[in-house]
């Protein structure tokens, strides 16, 4: 699981106070700091950093520069941190080296663009250590998290204030949060007539039992599978998802949801396989046009109503346990679905504690 550090050095003075009770109302892992009197005043829950000599903390950090420093510390079986610079492809190496060999390393890049740092991640792939990169601002670190797919372990940020460590926080979340699936059974199939219905086109390709969950009512989704398996008179597409109507409801990152009408190029949404498993993708483009709807109508064990409106074609297909693939024009009533039973209302999207009743 991913998760972050704040450094503390450089937050200011006024904003100290509620930047550490965010860290602790978060449960961000651990804090950065020079300063051990500081240390000291912070709950056990937080795990402390320490740069500069041992004064109380968890860890303690060791600023290397060269590769005699670097050795000298694996051999002896440095417990800590190391910190590494990156500005050269000797300091790369360093910073491979100190990833692929010791617990803990943290890697500052002076080089704008990702190489160095998918250098490093996968030098310390398939390795013990926690690598953790620091970063610049949230936009960063979201662009951090999904490096080479895998991104580093960890965050370093040095927030302006508290409203950063909460922001960082929903992105952990977001990036790392399962998703408990449940079992549909399909109750009717009604063709509805012509309708507007939305293609999700995203920048990145879906793995076979990979889809979106797409659904009419908030308190339910179904998994729509992405174009990846063979079609009969097209090619494969597999960044593509024939989603639904235009008016339905797709969740994305932060437990939020989007109507499939506001995707644009740019918004991001979540790709879930049928072990719940997620991942942010980038929306490239989405492709609205008129089409004959189908509405599958189906529930949940608990007896809870999901309803989903998709285009009324062969090849638009969603997922069932297994998994397997069903294209919806052959949906008969008891096939089994795979989708997603949320208890949360939604206004504007966001999750929220009043009765509300769809149908």
């Amino acid at each position: 699981m991913k998760f972050a550090w704040i450094d503390l050095r450089t937050v200011p003075q006024p904003q100290l106070e509620a930047v550490v009770a965010a860290a602790v109302h978060t449960r961000i892992v651990g804090v950065v700091s020079d300063d051990p009197a500081l240390l000291a005043t912070l709950p056990p829950t937080l795990q402390k950093v320490v740069l500069g000599p041992d004064s109380g903390g968890d860890l303690v950090t060791t600023i290397v520069n060269d590769g005699d420093q670097l050795d000298r510390l694996i051999s002896a079986g440095h417990a800590g941190v190391v910190f590494v610079e990156v500005s050269d492809d000797r300091t790369l190496q360093l910073a491979c080296t100190a990833a692929a060999r010791l617990p803990w390393t943290i890697v500052s890049f002076t080089d704008p663009t990702k190489i160095p740092l998918e250098i490093v991640i996968a030098a310390a792939d398939r390795h013990d250590g926690k690598l953790v990169c620091v970063v610049g601002d949230i936009e960063e670190a979201t662009i951090v998290l999904d490096v080479l797919e895998h991104g580093s372990d960890g965050l370093l940020l040095a927030p302006r204030d508290a409203n950063e460590v909460f922001q960082l926080s929903r992105l952990l979340e977001a990036g790392s949060n399962d998703l408990q699936l449940s079992t549909l059974t399909v109750e009717r199939i009604d063709h509805v007539g012509l309708g507007d219905r939305v293609c999700v086109d995203t920048c990145s390709h879906f793995e076979q039992d990979e889809g979106i969950l797409v659904g009419s009512y908030s308190s339910g989704f179904v998994l729509c599978v992405s174009e990846t398996h063979p079609l009969p008179y097209m090619p494969t597409r597999p960044f593509r998802v024939n989603a639904g109507a235009l008016h339905s409801y797709v969740l994305g990152p932060d437990n939020r949801t989007n109507y499939l009408s506001e995707l644009r190029s740019g918004s991001t949404v979540l790709a879930v396989n049928t072990e719940g498993k997620t991942r942010r993708v980038v929306v490239g483009r989405s492709k609205l046009e008129s089409r004959p709807l189908l509405q599958i109508t189906a529930h949940s064990q608990d007896g809870v109503e999901v309803s989903l409106t998709v285009q009324d074609d062969w090849h638009v297909r969603v997922l069932g346990p297994g998994p397997k693939v069903r294209n919806v024009t052959e949906l008969q009533q008891g096939d089994e679905l795979l989708g997603y039973i949320a208890t949360d209302k939604r206004h504007v999207g966001i999750p929220i504690g009043e009765f509300c009743k769809e149908s």
